[in-house]
């Protein structure tokens, strides 16, 4: 960041002529403003001299999307210093956070309090609302986003005003739950989560055969199952993932299986790489060093299988040069209006592409061929969607632009990323 360092009228620092760059490098842009408030009290002032302004708002969280989601010329708010868990629950089975909280804060303050989140992906460094704005997801038939976990949100929306909206606001809440920023600035989530549970890893590398031969099997035997498919011996490599000895991973995938299991601390924990055994937060992340850039479509459960198999094809014949792995997942139906999840059980597709290269070719096939099967994006990672095809992808479209005029109705929170899809 460089600039002058100046104050608004709320006492937050305004951070002018700053270069901001999400973690892969794809998105690079100068707000006219840039500020991290440290209190809500601060972050309601800072909001509304950006609205007298006549500023557009967004919110960062770690960059760690694909997509120009909080590109602006306007005012572009952290929440980093409104992070930590403020409240839980056990009997309700509740968890309460401010919206700038990385994924990572939760579990051992939740643990503490015999808690634990029902599901996570394999990056942990995402704010928790920067994560439920995109649906973020790890995998499990069973097992739903984070986004679908939310009973409770409060923001500011686009008159400055701080509302709250619950269970009982149950068309509000579907919106909020999946709303890519686009409704207000979220101050405060609250989760339903699950009792502490341990994990048992196991971590295999069977020949893509084998895979499809037990694709309706395998991923309703386990609470997590998902595989990263290599298309070349050295792809697993490039995401840092361990493999045997004397084993030709070309063609193979590596597998992920998550089961709970009841031990006893500390005797029942195990460390060994592939076979460990330890609390769920500490088994879902997995570390992705290399900087890449990624698109990710859900299609239909019951459709994956086919669906896989013709991204196998593509990159086989048309793309033999792309060698980052393919990574699948299981995720469960849920009601918020902007999932891809709504109302259909999905199975994720996640393409890496090396940052810096032109991989559009590439994507727009896997794009054109995900299309034949009512695919849907994930709202933070590259996509080729339009608005005639979200019309189409999502029955409550206008459902949500209603609710979100409502608490938008200047468009404050819209940029050029979302205005043509959403405006």
């Amino acid at each position: 960041m460089t600039g002058p360092v100046g104050a608004s009228a709320s006492g937050a620092e305004l951070k002018r002529g700053m270069v901001w760059r999400n973690w892969g490098q794809n998105q690079v842009f100068s707000p006219a403003a840039f500020a991290a408030p440290r209190s809500e009290e601060q972050l309601v002032c800072v909001v509304r001299q950006a609205l007298g302004d006549g500023l557009n708002i967004r919110v960062a969280g770690t960059g760690h999307s694909s997509t120009p989601l909080v590109q602006t010329g306007g005012l572009l708010l952290s929440l980093e210093n409104l992070s930590g868990i403020t409240g839980t629950d056990l009997a309700r089975r509740r968890a309460r956070a401010w919206g700038g909280t990385p994924i990572s804060s939760f579990g051992d303050p939740l643990w503490r309090d015999g808690l634990a989140l029902s599901n996570q992906g394999d990056i942990e460094k995402q704010t928790i609302a920067g994560a439920i704005a995109t649906g973020t997801h790890g995998s499990g038939t069973k097992l739903t986003s984070f986004s679908a976990a939310v009973r409770y949100v409060r923001i500011i929306d686009g008159t400055g005003d701080v509302v709250e909206i619950d269970e009982r606001d149950i068309e509000e809440l579907r919106a909020a739950q999946v709303s890519l920023g686009a409704l207000g600035v979220v101050v405060e989530v609250e989760l339903d989560v699950s009792p502490s549970y341990h994990l048992r890893e196991t971590i295999t590398f069977p020949h893509v055969d084998e895979l499809l031969d037990r694709w309706d099997v395998n991923p309703d035997t386990h609470r997590h199952f998902s595989f990263l498919w290599c298309p070349t011996d050295n792809a697993a490599e490039l995401f840092e993932l361990p493999t045997p000895k004397g084993v030709r991973m070309a063609d193979r995938a590596y597998t992920k299986v998550y089961d709970a299991v009841e031990i006893e601390e500390p005797g029942g924990i195990e460390t060994t790489e592939g076979r460990r055994v330890d609390r769920s937060y500490r088994i879902y992340p997995g570390g992705f060093g290399l900087i890449f850039n990624e698109l990710e479509y859900f299609v239909p459960t019951e459709r994956g299988r086919e669906a896989f198999t013709e991204i196998r094809q593509l990159i086989r014949t048309k793309y033999p040069e792309q060698v980052f792995p393919v990574e699948v997942r299981w995720v469960a139906a849920d009601g918020a209006y902007l999932s891809p999840q709504y109302r259909r059980d999905n199975m994720a597709i996640t393409i890496t592409v090396a940052a810096g290269t032109d991989y559009w070719p590439y994507l727009r096939d896997v794009d054109a061929v995900l299309d034949d099967f009512d695919a849907r994006p994930h709202w933070g990672k590259l996509h080729f969607t339009t608005r005639r095809r979200i019309e189409r992808m999502f029955p409550e479209l206008d459902r949500f632009r209603t609710i979100r005029s409502q608490f938008d109705p200047n468009d404050v929170f819209l940029n050029d990323h979302l205005r043509p899809l959403l405006g």
